[in-house]
């Protein structure tokens, strides 16, 4: 074992996980004859192989000027081999490029520099590289194309934040955009790392198939979200069979979090169990089972992927949001919208309000940051429909063009659709919220909350039945996650068709979740009325009252802009039977004030 002095380049390729699952034979091919080419110019710069992976290689040279030149000389030979080849097929690598010292041992390299090399091809350009300044102050003066400032980042388990610079050659990105990464969102916020590993098959070796399929499935679906970044097949299946700890694993792949489960068939049946770890703590952070018919196979390992992905998509929002915060006095836009967010989950008055400002520290520090402004626009509709700010113009407006800025920075997010849509329903632009919202579900078919906003599109315009429908999809798969209201919206949605004891039911469990919902306490009032069941109604009109004094009718339906008028009509009928004022009462005591006058 020897200390050396090296330069050391880290490759992958962009959405390699993608192109596995919709050609695995051929993109595995087309990865083996990218790497040959490109396997002369390594040489010829003086470099070596030291291992490849599944999906890249890990390379040392011995100057940083050689490791400079070869990386751009690889981009350009590979943009030119994209340039004959149809979209679908391009394939793209991404290059991160550090110096150091590095320990060598046999044929292999380690040490923190190699690490930083690593963390450095997470943030580069498909089809370019980012260096780190230590590198680019060697190597700049020799090189002959222009690189960007990238700024300071800071990686994970990474101590000191590491300067970048960046290089795109003309043209790359264009080349294929389909291939980036699903969101826009810098891979320096993405904090959260995940591994999928391979479900254990618990049934006859026939059925390996399976299990092997649903964990390529899972890893597909939970991929499509933009809050953390999913480990690709061949670095969780390289762990098939293998009996070692979730600690040991998450360490060898740099994991935050590990999925592991099992696939148990017996006759017609199957069975499926899933959890999520915390490898470092060995928490168990969430658990699953899904016992199905088998039936038609295909659809049913569908269904289980969705189940899957739902859950544990926001159990992984959820502790990220929840995780100690770094002891460092660097405070960054990601630091601001984390601490936000574990404010957000509190669903308080106090904590949202908490939660608007850090959202906007993280905005003023990185404006391009797309998904703080999802969650304050959020925040904003959600504020006004719990009753808890007065819906203003100015604060619709602003919730509106947030949604629109998150979408504009970040038009591959689904949430972002799925806010803009939302937005637009509230505000009774139809169309457009109909067409955010399928934009949302195509971007993602796996996100349970684009699809019960498109419910919400359905509900405003009266298409009460699909809204139902979708609703109760969304609240069975993703009912633990704050951003949708689903309990609330089925509510309303059950009373509109007439089903108030339906309505009661899910008022309750909306209720239970948050006791000062506004419209909860509202649409429960108006159900109570609507069965005759008068006393229940004035005692649930007064805990309404109780908590919002300054309510009527007239100022609570000036935010619902639905398309029928006769919605708004059954709504004001059984707010109005249930004793809710229908106007501001001072005008009611003046009115009073004069007749005793007279």
């Amino acid at each position: 074992m020897e200390r050396r002095l090296a330069a050391i380049v880290c490759a992958d390729v962009a959405g390699y996980s993608r192109m596995m699952g919709s050609d695995e034979a051929g993109t595995h091919a087309a990865f083996k004859a990218h790497r040959s080419a490109i396997h002369p110019i390594i040489l010829n710069h003086g470099g070596r192989v030291v291992k490849n992976t599944g999906d890249g290689f890990l390379l040392e040279f011995p100057s940083i000027v050689g490791a400079a030149e070869a990386a751009i000389a690889m981009q350009l030979l590979m943009a030119d081999r994209n340039h004959h080849l149809p979209a679908e097929r391009t394939m793209q690598f991404r290059l991160g490029i550090h110096m150091g010292d590095v320990i060598a041992d046999e044929d292999e390299v380690f040490g923190d520099d190699v690490n930083i090399a690593v963390r450095l091809e997470s943030v580069a350009n498909p089809g370019g590289f980012a260096i780190s300044a230590k590198a680019y102050r060697e190597a700049s003066k020799h090189l002959t194309v222009p690189l960007v400032d990238g700024g300071n980042h800071r990686f994970k388990n990474i101590k000191d934040p590491v300067g970048i610079w960046t290089w795109t050659p003309d043209g790359a990105t264009a080349l294929a955009p389909e291939l980036k990464e699903g969101s826009a969102l810098s891979q320096q916020y993405r904090t959260a790392i995940v591994g999928v590993l391979p479900f254990a098959n618990l049934s006859d070796a026939q059925d390996e198939y399976f299990s092997d399929g649903l964990t390529e499935d899972l890893i597909h679906a939970l991929s499509l979200q933009s809050f953390y970044r999913v480990l690709s097949r061949n670095s969780t299946f390289a762990f098939k069979g293998k009996n070692a700890s979730t600690r040991v694993i998450a360490r060898e792949i740099d994991a935050t979090y590990l999925i592991q489960g099992s696939v148990r068939r017996a006759g017609a049946k199957i069975r499926v169990t899933a959890e999520l770890i915390a490898p470092e703590t060995g928490e168990q952070l969430w658990t699953g089972r899904y016992d199905r018919d088998i039936g038609d196979l295909f659809a049913m390992q569908d269904e289980i992927t969705t189940n899957l992905s739902a859950a544990i998509a926001t159990e992984i929002v959820r502790a990220e949001a929840s995780a100690p915060a770094r002891p460092t006095t660097d405070i960054t836009a990601w630091d601001r919208f984390l601490k936000g967010l574990s404010h957000y989950y509190r669903q308080t008055k106090e904590d949202l309000s908490t939660a608007v400002d850090l959202f906007r520290e993280a905005i003023a520090l990185d404006p391009k940051l797309s998904i703080a402004h999802a969650y304050l626009a959020t925040i904003q509709i959600q504020s006004i429909q719990f009753g808890w700010v007065k819906g203003t113009r100015e604060m619709w407006a602003e919730a509106m063009q947030l949604a629109e800025t998150s979408v504009r920075l970040d038009p591959r997010s689904s949430f972002a659709f799925s806010i803009l849509s939302w937005a637009h329903a509230l505000e009774g632009h139809d169309e457009a919220a109909m067409d955010a919202a399928k934009r949302a579900v195509a971007l993602n078919p796996y996100d349970m909350g684009a699809r019960g906003v498109l419910g919400i599109c359905h509900f405003v315009i009266g298409e009460h039945r699909q809204a139902i429908e979708l609703f109760s999809m969304a609240a069975q798969r993703d009912n633990s996650d704050p951003r949708y209201q689903w309990a609330a919206l089925n509510a309303f949605s059950h009373y509109l068709v007439g089903q108030y004891d339906a309505t009661l039911s899910w008022a309750r469990e909306q209720l239970y979740v948050n006791p000062n919902h506004m419209q909860a306490l509202a649409i429960r009032a108006a159900a109570l009325a609507q069965l005759g069941r008068t006393g229940e109604a004035v005692e649930a009109t007064g805990v309404l009252m109780g908590n919002y004094p300054t309510l009527n009718v007239d100022r609570h339906l000036r935010n619902f802009h639905w398309k029928r008028a006769e919605d708004i009509a059954h709504y004001r009928d059984g707010l109005l039977k249930a004793g809710v004022p229908a106007s501001k009462l001072t005008l009611v005591q003046s009115d009073v004030r004069r007749a005793a006058e007279s």
